[in-house]
C-alpha cells in the first residue's frame, strides 16, 4: 500500500544504520546540530518553550568562548617560547667575543638584530669625561654619564623604586642615549646593570621605532634574565 500524502519521508536504511553507528558525526557537525534543533522547535510549536534548545545554545556559546581561549593560550604560549629562543640566542651571541670592543660592539649589531631592537646603548656612570679615546671610538653602543644619571632617567624625576626592567613608551629618545636616532625612538627598554661593590651602575637601553614594542603591561622575566647575564659579563671584562 503506497503512503499517503500526509506521510512523513523515511530516512533511507542504510544512513540510518551508518547514523546510529557513529552518532558523534552529528553530534560534531554544528550545522547539522542546528538543523535538528531547528526542526525540533518547529515541530514543538511556538507556544512551547524548549528549555532543552536553550540550554545548548548556551553550552555552545561557552564553548565558543573556551576554543577562543584556548587559542589565545596557545598563541601566547609560542609568543613567550618564541621570545625565549630569541633572548637565548642573543646571549650566545653576546658571550661569542673574546675582546672588550668586539663584545660592546656586538651589541649593536648582531645582538639588536637578534632581538629586533633598532638600537642597542649601554650608559656607564662614570666621574671622568667621554673624551677619553676608548670612549670615543664605542661612541655608537656606549654613552658616558654622570653619577646620579640612570636613577633620574629611570625614575624621569619622580620618587618611586628603582626597578632593574622599566619598559616604556616614549615621545621621542634622549639624545644623550641616542644620539642621532632619538627622533625615531618611539619605546624602549631600560635594563638596570649592578656591576658590584664599589663601582658605578650602568644601563642598558633597547630603543625601537615601535610604540608598542616596549609597554609597562608586557612581562620583564625574559629581559631580566638577559641583564643578569650582560652584568656578569661585564664584571668579568672590569676585573
Amino acid at each position: 500500500m503506497n503512503d499517503g500524502p500526509m506521510s512523513k519521508p523515511k530516512i533511507n536504511d542504510q544512513l540510518r544504520e551508518q547514523i546510529i553507528s557513529q552518532p558523534d558525526v552529528i553530534l560534531d557537525d554544528q550545522d547539522l546540530m542546528h538543523a535538528l534543533i531547528a526542526a525540533n522547535e518547529r515541530a514543538m510549536g511556538g507556544n512551547i518553550v524548549d528549555l532543552r534548545g536553550i540550554a545548548m545554545e548556551r553550552l555552545e556559546s561557552r564553548l565558543d568562548r573556551l576554543e577562543d581561549t584556548h587559542r589565545s593560550v596557545i598563541a601566547a604560549a609560542y609568543e613567550n617560547l618564541a621570545g625565549t629562543n630569541q633572548v637565548n640566542r642573543a646571549i650566545l651571541r653576546m658571550l661569542d667575543p673574546m675582546e672588550f670592543e668586539v663584545f660592546l660592539r656586538d651589541l649593536a649589531g648582531p645582538v639588536a638584530d637578534i632581538l629586533r631592537v633598532d638600537c642597542v646603548k649601554l650608559v656607564l656612570e662614570s666621574v671622568q669625561n667621554d673624551e677619553e679615546p676608548a670612549v670615543q671610538r664605542l661612541g655608537d653602543v656606549l654613552s658616558v654619564a654622570e653619577p646620579g644619571f640612570i636613577a633620574d632617567y629611570l625614575t624621569q624625576g619622580r620618587n618611586i623604586p628603582l626597578r632593574q626592567v622599566t619598559l616604556r613608551q616614549i615621545q621621542d629618545g634622549a639624545p644623550e642615549i641616542y644620539g642621532d636616532k632619538a627622533d625615531w625612538m618611539r619605546s624602549e627598554a631600560c635594563l638596570k646593570l649592578d656591576f658590584g661593590a664599589g663601582r658605578l651602575p650602568g644601563m642598558l637601553v633597547m630603543g625601537a621605532e615601535d610604540p608598542h614594542q616596549f609597554s609597562p603591561q608586557q612581562g620583564t622575566d625574559l629581559l631580566a634574565f638577559f641583564a643578569a647575564v650582560f652584568e656578569r659579563s661585564m664584571r668579568r671584562w672590569l676585573s
